[in-house]
């Protein structure tokens, strides 16, 4: 795996010279016009954090493919800065990015949505995107995808394929978003093969490939014959590959990591929001005070293609209800579904709002393991 890892003085220097070549630009005041007044013309600049390496896959990996793919358009420059810490440090980048005119700034991490709504309240006219959070306002909108939908998918390769019928899964922290995730991909397992577990292993980090081996390596010591994660690297993907089991990847394609093992992975595909999002601001449409939650019918997620150790039974299985997803049918969270302890928390015939997808704080039947 080749993972650009930096030290922290190595670090502090790319930062510092990142920022300078970011700050070329010509500075705007902190006062001036609403980020959705009038259109836009000549260049539009987009700035880009990322809260982990760029790499070679994973979270910041997806995302630079997104960005890569509006800077494609002659009248769009982009920049971006990975590895930034949260807190202080993010607030410091963000805000010299808007100092020196960016007109669109997306903030990649859940823990950059407060440094962002700090920074947005002196900067009226930059329109800022936040991945994964919940708080807006006038000029900062929020923006994610339907992730659970892909889980769902690939948590049915898994029910397939197992045989121990114990699968494990490399969790990052015990949020919204994962334990969503979490239940999507056991739903999906448990509604092809109903014996199936799915025990969680917390890593409390996004990105630690030794930590993340470590967490794969304890659960396979747990019979468990599939790993799956929500990781940035690859290494629960190594992990299982080293043991001679099958794995399934996250974020981005991770089967050239892991050839023997990749079943398939739950995959981001940011470009086809970047460009909405660009294409808006340029014509002075976008709005901030709003929520975008894309799903599989918009492209925006999706499953990797299989491995060749998966038979054609089990993906014209899962092509079935993939073909479901893209019309737009999206039963994920239909009950009745129970939590642990047999109490159900989605009734028979209703579908969860996204409210209480976005605030889901338990665990479906079938999963093993604790929500702190």
């Amino acid at each position: 795996m080749k993972l650009p890892f930096r030290n922290a003085g190595a670090f502090a220097l790319i930062l510092t010279l990142t920022l300078v070549l970011v700050g070329c630009g010509e500075k705007r005041d902190k006062a001036g016009t609403s980020a959705a007044d009038g259109p836009r013309t000549g260049e539009l600049k987009v700035a880009f954090v990322y809260d982990t390496p760029v790499g070679e896959a994973g979270y910041s990996w997806a995302h630079d493919q997104g960005r890569k793919a509006i800077e494609k358009s002659p009248v769009v420059k982009t920049s971006s800065v990975e590895t930034v810490k949260d807190g202080a440090e993010a607030g410091r980048v963000i805000q010299k990015m808007a100092e020196n005119g960016y007109a669109l700034i997306f903030v990649t991490s859940f823990d950059f949505m407060d440094p962002t709504m700090k920074v947005a309240k002196d900067f009226p006219q930059v329109a800022f995107m936040h991945c994964s959070g919940f708080k807006t306002s006038g000029n900062v909108s929020n923006y994610f995808g339907r992730m659970y939908q892909a889980r769902y998918l690939t948590g049915m390769v898994a029910g397939l394929m197992t045989k121990s019928n114990i699968i494990g899964y490399v969790a990052a922290f015990p949020i919204p978003e994962v334990i969503r995730g979490v239940n999507a991909f056991t739903l999906g397992a448990r509604s092809v093969n109903p014996k199936v577990q799915v025990r969680v292993a917390w890593t409390k980090t996004w990105f630690d490939p030794a930590l993340e081996k470590d967490a794969a390596n304890s659960l396979l010591d747990m019979k468990a014959d599939i790993i799956a994660q929500h990781q940035d690297s690859p290494a629960p993907q190594e992990a299982a590959q080293r043991r001679g089991k099958y794995s399934i990847g996250y974020n981005s394609d991770m089967a050239r990591f892991a050839p023997k093992a990749h079943l398939t992975a739950a995959v981001w595909n940011w470009a086809p929001l970047y460009e909405e999002i660009v294409k808006e601001v340029r014509a002075g449409t976008w709005k901030g005070d709003r929520a975008i939650w894309w799903g599989m019918d918009k492209g925006v997620v999706d499953i990797a293609p299989f491995g060749p150790m998966v038979p054609k039974a089990v993906r014209d299985k899962v092509l079935a209800q993939k073909a479901e997803f893209l019309k737009g049918n999206d039963t994920v969270f239909v009950g009745p579904i129970k939590g642990q302890g047999d109490a159900v928390k989605i009734p028979a015939g209703v579908k969860a709002e996204d409210k209480d997808l976005l605030g889901m704080t338990w665990f479906v039947e079938g999963v093993v393991g604790s929500v702190q």
